[in-house]
């Protein structure tokens, strides 16, 4: 059959919010013109350009406007609570309008987010930080079911990994650039170019003119409550490993971007130090080849188990230290090679095992990885300080990770 042909009936089988489409969404790479993986690997690198160029100045402009650790932990759970709202809700947005206006609107909350940051202060800093996160979920989702709906199971390891070299180079220059401008040229110089990369995004996106692909929406037809596609998502045993992967994943991640430039000011370190360590640190993307060769050759389970090992491994080692020091940034780094790896493989078997008539609805719940992860790593970091010892966040950590791996284990052999 032409993949290329419009089909003006509806699936029999599918779930309610994938019936608000008149006809099914065609499949495959042919009905585009050109390299549809390289071209949204592109708009993938752009969007991480402008959200990467403030994310080591966020957690330091909280800390300077609130002026403790725990505060900042407070408004990142407030934040975090905010996009929980807009991720679980994308679904019924698609529903009552194009995909391509929920991008748009999306990006274009980062870059209100970004102006939020140049202007307010103290407890209005949680909807910046929220809407800094709502686009980058709202984002996900869109980009996912962009990959899905265009590109092959088969080719799926291939087009992540080309994905990740783009968002390897944003986020390697981006962290450097948004905290030298921050301190050198004026703390609002990093949200500005913010605004500046996420237009260039949005004019990107427009310019691959995926709309065309796009198919009319019914507005009569009903949409699933987003409690509904969260009870049906955990009912399915492997979408809920895929679930404990990715969002561990963005645990570690969340850590790192909150609380590792904290680390490194605390280690006596300058400023200044804090970029090239979350440079370095999102430079290990760029093994993103690598890790596709791995997954080849030892299977994509093996991959995320080991992946998992040296994550574990390494934030088990920052506990140790108990304090912090410089020596720790060296297990930090280990770390983020799990982490890097995971970024590759993580969301491959939501994407394979996931059924095709309930990839929006699923999508949606999947996304919230992101917004659970920035939930999870406050609370944690709350709890921790409530204690006394800060280094019980990395032993908590350590175990959740340890935990993710072996449930990982349990994936189909041939994922």
């Amino acid at each position: 059959m032409d993949t290329s042909t419009e089909h003006t009936t509806r699936p029999q089988h599918s779930s309610q919010v994938d019936r608000v489409r008149r006809w099914r969404r065609t499949d495959g790479l042919p009905q585009l013109d050109g390299d549809v993986g390289t071209e949204l690997a592109r708009l993938s690198g752009l969007e991480s350009l402008a959200r990467s160029v403030i994310v080591g100045v966020v957690p330091l402009t909280a800390l300077e406007a609130l002026g403790s650790k725990a505060a900042v932990s407070y408004v990142f759970f407030g934040g975090a609570l905010i996009t929980l709202l807009f991720t679980l809700n994308v679904g019924r947005l698609e529903a009552r309008t194009q995909r391509r206006w929920v991008l748009t609107m999306g990006v274009g909350a980062l870059a209100v987010a970004s102006v939020l940051f140049m202007f307010v202060s103290g407890p209005l800093l949680v909807v910046a930080i929220g809407l800094r996160s709502a686009e980058a979920s709202v984002f996900s989702v869109c980009l996912s079911l962009y990959i899905m709906d265009f590109v092959g199971n088969q080719a799926l390891t291939t087009t992540e990994s080309r994905r990740i070299l783009y968002v390897a180079g944003a986020w390697v220059a981006g962290p450097s650039i948004g905290v030298w401008m921050w301190s050198t040229v004026s703390p609002a110089a990093p949200f500005a170019l913010s605004v500046a990369t996420a237009t260039a995004t949005l004019a990107y996106f427009w310019r691959l003119r995926f709309h065309r692909h796009e198919v009319p929406l019914d507005p009569t037809a009903a949409v699933t409550h987003p409690l509904r596609n969260v009870r049906r998502y955990f009912k399915q045993s492997n979408l809920r490993i895929a679930y404990l992967i990715t969002t561990s994943r963005a645990v570690f991640w969340a850590v790192l971007f909150v609380y590792g430039p904290l680390y490194v000011v605390e280690a006596g370190l300058p400023t200044w130090a804090v970029g090239l360590f979350l440079s370095a640190a999102t430079g290990t993307l760029f093994l993103s080849p690598l890790v596709r060769r791995c997954a080849d050759t030892f299977g994509t389970r093996s991959t995320i188990v080991a992946a998992f090992a040296t994550m574990s491994a390494s934030t088990l080692a920052l506990a140790l230290l108990s304090t912090s020091r410089p020596a720790g940034l060296v297990f930090w780094l280990i770390g983020a090679v799990g982490g890097a790896a995971l970024d590759v493989l993580s969301s491959i078997p939501f994407m394979k095992m996931v059924k095709p008539h309930e990839r929006t609805a699923m999508t949606t719940v999947f996304s919230t990885w992101r917004e659970l992860s920035f939930l999870i790593a406050p609370l944690m970091a709350a709890g921790a300080i409530a204690l006394g010892d800060f280094s019980m966040l990395y032993l908590v950590l350590s175990a959740i990770l340890a935990a993710a791996g072996y449930a990982a284990h349990r994936l189909p052999v041939d994922l």
